[in-house]
């Protein structure tokens, strides 16, 4: 079984929050962009990130 690709790190860092335009925080573990003036997390899949908030899971 192979492993997901990796997101390009500096494709990442140019990705803003759609709701608020703040920047995005990679959570490479959990493959996870954060928005924490949103407190959304956004999810990173096949090395896709998937900036849409019907996708997001909400910060506790």
């Amino acid at each position: 079984m192979s492993e997901a690709p990796k997101a390009d790190r500096r494709m990442l860092e140019a990705l803003v929050c759609p709701l608020t335009h703040a920047p995005l925080n990679y959570d490479a573990e959990r493959q996870e962009l954060i928005s924490r003036p949103a407190q959304l997390a956004f999810p990173i899949r096949e090395g896709i990130p998937i900036l849409l908030v019907d996708e997001a899971r909400h910060l506790d």
